[in-house]
Protein backbone atom coordinates (compact mmCIF):
# COMPACT_ATOMS: atom_id res chain seq x y z
CA UNK A 1 0.00 0.00 0.00
CA UNK A 2 1.13 3.53 -0.76
CA UNK A 3 2.68 4.65 2.54
CA UNK A 4 0.35 7.65 2.78
CA UNK A 5 -2.81 5.61 2.33
CA UNK A 6 -4.77 3.53 4.79
CA UNK A 7 -5.20 -0.01 3.41
CA UNK A 8 -8.89 0.13 4.31
CA UNK A 9 -11.55 2.64 3.38
CA UNK A 10 -15.19 3.00 4.40
CA UNK A 11 -17.72 3.64 1.64
CA UNK A 12 -21.40 4.02 2.52
CA UNK A 13 -20.83 2.18 5.80
CA UNK A 14 -19.00 -0.71 4.10
CA UNK A 15 -15.33 -1.40 4.79
CA UNK A 16 -13.08 -2.29 1.88
CA UNK A 17 -9.51 -3.56 2.00
CA UNK A 18 -7.29 -2.40 -0.87
CA UNK A 19 -4.55 -4.87 -1.77
CA UNK A 20 -1.93 -3.42 -4.09
CA UNK A 21 -0.26 -5.72 -6.60
CA UNK A 22 3.33 -4.90 -7.50
CA UNK A 23 4.41 -5.66 -11.08
CA UNK A 24 7.40 -5.35 -13.35
CA UNK A 25 7.73 -2.22 -15.49
CA UNK A 26 4.97 -2.87 -17.99
CA UNK A 27 5.55 -2.13 -21.67
CA UNK A 28 3.79 -2.43 -24.99
CA UNK A 29 5.13 -5.98 -25.20
CA UNK A 30 2.73 -6.97 -22.39
CA UNK A 31 -0.93 -7.94 -22.62
CA UNK A 32 -2.78 -6.17 -19.81
CA UNK A 33 -5.29 -9.01 -19.43
CA UNK A 34 -2.49 -11.56 -19.02
CA UNK A 35 -0.63 -9.24 -16.62
CA UNK A 36 -3.64 -8.80 -14.34
CA UNK A 37 -4.60 -12.47 -14.44
CA UNK A 38 -1.06 -13.63 -13.70
CA UNK A 39 -0.25 -11.21 -10.90
CA UNK A 40 -3.57 -11.66 -9.10
CA UNK A 41 -3.88 -15.43 -9.57
CA UNK A 42 -2.68 -16.39 -6.08
CA UNK A 43 -4.16 -13.38 -4.30
CA UNK A 44 -7.64 -12.70 -5.61
CA UNK A 45 -10.74 -14.16 -4.00
CA UNK A 46 -14.33 -14.58 -5.07
CA UNK A 47 -16.14 -11.27 -4.66
CA UNK A 48 -13.04 -9.10 -5.12
CA UNK A 49 -13.12 -6.14 -7.49
CA UNK A 50 -10.06 -5.29 -9.54
CA UNK A 51 -8.97 -1.73 -10.32
CA UNK A 52 -6.38 -1.28 -13.05
CA UNK A 53 -4.49 1.91 -13.89
CA UNK A 54 -5.66 3.50 -17.13
CA UNK A 55 -2.11 4.67 -17.88
CA UNK A 56 -0.65 1.18 -17.70
CA UNK A 57 -3.55 -0.13 -19.79
CA UNK A 58 -2.75 2.47 -22.44
CA UNK A 59 0.97 1.64 -22.35
CA UNK A 60 0.25 -2.00 -23.21
CA UNK A 61 -1.69 -0.74 -26.23
CA UNK A 62 1.31 1.15 -27.57
CA UNK A 63 -0.17 4.52 -26.65
CA UNK A 64 2.91 5.98 -24.93
CA UNK A 65 4.42 8.40 -27.45
CA UNK A 66 7.92 9.86 -27.00
CA UNK A 67 7.49 13.62 -26.76
CA UNK A 68 10.31 14.22 -29.23
CA UNK A 69 8.37 12.37 -31.95
CA UNK A 70 5.24 14.54 -31.68
CA UNK A 71 4.99 17.09 -34.49
CA UNK A 72 3.44 20.25 -33.03
CA UNK A 73 1.04 22.20 -35.26
CA UNK A 74 0.43 25.94 -35.13
CA UNK A 75 -3.07 25.29 -33.74
CA UNK A 76 -1.67 23.29 -30.82
CA UNK A 77 0.90 26.02 -30.11
CA UNK A 78 -1.93 28.53 -29.85
CA UNK A 79 -4.59 26.53 -28.03
CA UNK A 80 -2.58 25.03 -25.16
CA UNK A 81 -2.17 28.49 -23.63
CA UNK A 82 -5.92 28.74 -23.10
CA UNK A 83 -6.19 25.56 -21.03
CA UNK A 84 -6.54 26.40 -17.36
CA UNK A 85 -4.00 25.18 -14.85
CA UNK A 86 -5.25 22.34 -12.68
CA UNK A 87 -3.77 21.11 -9.40
CA UNK A 88 -3.60 17.43 -10.40
CA UNK A 89 -1.33 17.66 -13.45
CA UNK A 90 -0.50 19.31 -16.74
CA UNK A 91 -3.35 17.89 -18.77
CA UNK A 92 -3.53 19.63 -22.15
CA UNK A 93 -1.63 22.66 -20.95
CA UNK A 94 1.38 21.87 -23.12
CA UNK A 95 1.91 21.96 -26.89
CA UNK A 96 2.61 18.21 -27.02
CA UNK A 97 -0.49 17.09 -25.15
CA UNK A 98 -2.67 19.55 -27.04
CA UNK A 99 -1.34 18.15 -30.31
CA UNK A 100 -2.17 14.64 -29.13
CA UNK A 101 -5.71 15.78 -28.31
CA UNK A 102 -6.05 17.21 -31.82
CA UNK A 103 -4.76 13.95 -33.29
CA UNK A 104 -7.15 11.89 -31.17
CA UNK A 105 -10.30 13.98 -31.39
CA UNK A 106 -9.90 16.06 -34.56
CA UNK A 107 -8.98 19.71 -34.84
CA UNK A 108 -12.60 20.88 -35.26
CA UNK A 109 -13.78 19.32 -32.00
CA UNK A 110 -10.80 20.62 -30.04
CA UNK A 111 -11.18 24.10 -31.51
CA UNK A 112 -14.90 24.09 -30.66
CA UNK A 113 -14.10 22.93 -27.13
CA UNK A 114 -11.53 25.71 -26.74
CA UNK A 115 -13.92 28.43 -27.96
CA UNK A 116 -16.85 27.27 -25.85
CA UNK A 117 -14.56 26.70 -22.87
CA UNK A 118 -13.24 30.25 -23.14
CA UNK A 119 -16.76 31.69 -23.28
CA UNK A 120 -17.80 29.54 -20.33
CA UNK A 121 -14.96 30.89 -18.21
CA UNK A 122 -16.29 34.41 -18.71
CA UNK A 123 -19.63 33.43 -17.21
CA UNK A 124 -18.00 31.45 -14.40
CA UNK A 125 -18.43 27.88 -15.69
CA UNK A 126 -15.55 25.42 -15.53
CA UNK A 127 -14.87 22.13 -17.25
CA UNK A 128 -16.68 22.73 -20.55
CA UNK A 129 -13.48 22.26 -22.56
CA UNK A 130 -13.03 18.66 -21.40
CA UNK A 131 -16.76 17.91 -21.51
CA UNK A 132 -16.85 18.85 -25.19
CA UNK A 133 -13.44 17.43 -26.12
CA UNK A 134 -14.37 14.08 -24.56
CA UNK A 135 -12.72 11.30 -22.60
CA UNK A 136 -9.87 10.70 -25.04
CA UNK A 137 -8.72 14.28 -24.51
CA UNK A 138 -9.30 14.25 -20.75
CA UNK A 139 -7.25 11.08 -20.19
CA UNK A 140 -4.06 12.25 -21.93
CA UNK A 141 -1.10 12.35 -19.53
CA UNK A 142 1.75 14.73 -20.25
CA UNK A 143 5.41 13.80 -20.38
CA UNK A 144 7.36 14.26 -17.14
CA UNK A 145 4.35 13.30 -14.99
CA UNK A 146 5.67 9.76 -14.56
CA UNK A 147 9.02 9.20 -12.79
CA UNK A 148 9.58 5.84 -14.51
CA UNK A 149 11.76 5.75 -17.65
CA UNK A 150 11.05 5.74 -20.53
CA UNK A 151 7.55 7.02 -19.73
CA UNK A 152 8.91 10.15 -18.09
CA UNK A 153 9.66 11.29 -21.65
CA UNK A 154 6.36 10.15 -23.17
CA UNK A 155 2.88 11.54 -23.58
CA UNK A 156 0.51 8.70 -22.67
CA UNK A 157 -2.83 8.72 -24.44
CA UNK A 158 -5.98 7.36 -22.88
CA UNK A 159 -6.58 3.63 -23.38
CA UNK A 160 -8.64 2.35 -26.27
CA UNK A 161 -11.87 0.51 -25.43
CA UNK A 162 -11.40 0.49 -21.64
CA UNK A 163 -14.81 -1.11 -21.13
CA UNK A 164 -13.89 -4.02 -23.39
CA UNK A 165 -10.57 -4.44 -21.58
CA UNK A 166 -12.33 -4.48 -18.21
CA UNK A 167 -14.81 -7.07 -19.41
CA UNK A 168 -12.01 -9.27 -20.77
CA UNK A 169 -10.20 -9.14 -17.43
CA UNK A 170 -13.49 -10.07 -15.74
CA UNK A 171 -13.81 -13.11 -18.02
CA UNK A 172 -10.26 -14.28 -17.27
CA UNK A 173 -10.25 -13.65 -13.50
CA UNK A 174 -13.85 -13.99 -12.40
CA UNK A 175 -13.59 -10.58 -10.69
CA UNK A 176 -15.52 -7.48 -11.68
CA UNK A 177 -13.01 -4.96 -13.04
CA UNK A 178 -12.67 -1.24 -13.67
CA UNK A 179 -10.04 0.70 -15.60
CA UNK A 180 -9.38 3.70 -13.35
CA UNK A 181 -8.07 7.21 -13.83
CA UNK A 182 -7.17 8.56 -10.38
CA UNK A 183 -5.02 11.31 -8.92
CA UNK A 184 -3.73 12.49 -5.57
CA UNK A 185 -6.36 15.18 -4.95
CA UNK A 186 -9.47 13.02 -4.93
CA UNK A 187 -10.13 12.60 -8.62
CA UNK A 188 -11.34 9.05 -9.26
CA UNK A 189 -12.99 7.96 -12.48
CA UNK A 190 -13.92 4.50 -13.69
CA UNK A 191 -13.48 5.14 -17.41
CA UNK A 192 -14.42 1.57 -18.38
CA UNK A 193 -15.84 -1.24 -16.27
CA UNK A 194 -17.37 -4.68 -16.44
CA UNK A 195 -21.11 -5.17 -16.17
CA UNK A 196 -21.19 -6.02 -12.45
CA UNK A 197 -19.28 -2.97 -11.21
CA UNK A 198 -21.01 -0.37 -9.05
CA UNK A 199 -19.28 2.72 -10.49
CA UNK A 200 -19.94 4.95 -7.49
CA UNK A 201 -18.61 2.36 -5.04
CA UNK A 202 -15.36 1.65 -6.86
CA UNK A 203 -14.70 5.33 -7.52
CA UNK A 204 -15.18 6.10 -3.83
CA UNK A 205 -13.01 3.13 -2.85
CA UNK A 206 -10.14 4.49 -4.99
CA UNK A 207 -10.57 8.21 -4.32
CA UNK A 208 -7.35 8.55 -2.26
CA UNK A 209 -5.29 6.98 -5.07
CA UNK A 210 -3.81 3.87 -3.46
CA UNK A 211 -2.01 3.24 -6.79
CA UNK A 212 0.35 6.12 -5.97
CA UNK A 213 1.89 8.67 -8.30
CA UNK A 214 5.56 7.70 -7.94
CA UNK A 215 7.72 4.64 -8.49
CA UNK A 216 5.48 2.22 -6.62
CA UNK A 217 4.86 -0.04 -9.66
CA UNK A 218 1.47 -0.98 -8.22
CA UNK A 219 -0.95 -0.45 -11.12
CA UNK A 220 -3.35 -3.18 -9.97
CA UNK A 221 -5.49 -3.01 -6.83
CA UNK A 222 -7.75 -5.72 -5.43
CA UNK A 223 -10.70 -4.27 -3.54
CA UNK A 224 -12.17 -6.68 -1.00
CA UNK A 225 -15.19 -6.00 1.16
CA UNK A 226 -14.25 -7.02 4.70
CA UNK A 227 -17.52 -8.33 6.02
CA UNK A 228 -17.81 -10.57 2.95
CA UNK A 229 -14.21 -11.77 3.35
CA UNK A 230 -14.91 -12.77 6.96
CA UNK A 231 -18.14 -14.67 6.27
Amino acid sequence: MNAKRNPTIIVDGRTFLRILIKTHIITDKDDIVEVVEGYTRNVRQKGDMIAVSEKVTAITQGRAIPEEKIKISLLARILWRFVRKVPYGIGLRSPATMQCAINECGWARILAAAIIGAVSKIIGRKGDFYRIAGMQAATIDAAHTSPIPPYDQCVVLGPKNPEGVAQSIREHTGCETAIMDVNDIGGSWAIGYSAGIDKKIIEAAMKDNPFGQGKELTPICLIREQNLANM
